[in-house]
């Protein structure tokens, strides 16, 4: 991991992995996680991705190895953008594929809003805009009163169905429920206040949607009047009520990824098509 102090004085960890052709040009993928969760989440699409492009994991701040925000310094969605921007001018990276998952979702999405020049394409798993609709504000006394990792694998099923690799599940309640509960509280809290479905149509990059057809923490109908606003996009769903599809079913999720980035002309540094295979 790198880190880099922003400009709130906080500092933040990212890192950039590549196995692409070193020769080659390949495009930078930009991965948005999840609130609760952390770089190390996307675990499973990094050996796919990596063989194919120079991709960058951002703990958002209050994640991972990145500092939480005290309670008397400012949060807030638009803090977490300019984190994004700062890290790709300090890089010298004028655009990316951004792809977000669930919160990370609602940077990637406003970041594409107010900073089009900058996103190349859009990608968002399990992401609305906003959780202002959600149940998400009635997580908060629960977690108080049962502790985090219990209230986690009290409603696992929100967030895996019965498929799941229980490794992969075990893993996931000891790494989310290990977050600063305070910083969560006030992260998801804040972000039930968003709902900016009706600026969607000020994003110009391509999109792919891609959610759970069955969705339990957001509304899967969103999804479809995401697409009739953000002109271009396609949505895709997966036949879950599942939330943590990027985790859950990674290599569908990656699948869908690849395709998108092939056919919107992602420049890839796979080394066959650099041999000219």
């Amino acid at each position: 991991m790198q880190t880099f102090i922003n400009r709130d004085g906080l500092r933040l960890a990212w890192q950039r992995d590549s196995f692409a052709a070193p020769w080659s040009q390949a495009d930078t993928v930009l991965l948005l996680h999840a609130a609760m969760g952390s770089s190390q989440r996307w675990f499973r699409w990094m050996p796919r991705l990596t063989a194919r492009y120079r991709v960058l994991r951002l703990d958002l701040r209050g994640h991972g190895q990145s500092q939480i925000p005290s309670a008397d310094q400012p949060f807030s969605l638009a803090h977490l953008v300019g984190d994004v921007v700062e890290l790709l001018d300090r890089e010298g990276i004028d655009s990316v594929h951004l792809v977000g998952n669930s919160a990370g979702g609602y940077v990637s999405q406003r970041l594409a809003i107010e900073h089009p020049g900058r996103v190349k394409t859009l990608s968002l798993f399990g992401s609305t805009p906003g959780l202002k609709h959600s149940h998400a504000p009635t997580w908060i006394p629960k977690i108080a009163e049962r502790g985090l990792k219990t209230f986690l694998a009290e409603t696992i099923s929100e967030r895996f169905d019965a498929k799941a690799d229980p490794g992969l599940v075990q893993w996931f309640i000891e790494q989310a429920g290990s977050n600063d509960v305070p910083f969560i509280a006030r992260f998801v809290l804040h972000m039930c206040t968003h709902d900016f479905m009706e600026e969607l149509g000020a994003i110009t990059a391509p999109t792919l949607i891609v959610g759970a057809g069955q969705e339990q923490i957001g509304h899967a109908s969103a999804y479809e009047d995401m697409k009739q606003r953000i002109a271009g996009s396609e949505t895709l769903y997966l036949d879950t009520a599942a939330h943590n599809i990027c985790d859950g079913y990674a290599d569908r999720c990656v699948d869908a990824l690849l395709d998108f980035l092939d056919r919107k002309g992602a420049v890839s540094g796979d080394l066959g098509q650099a041999a000219g295979a």
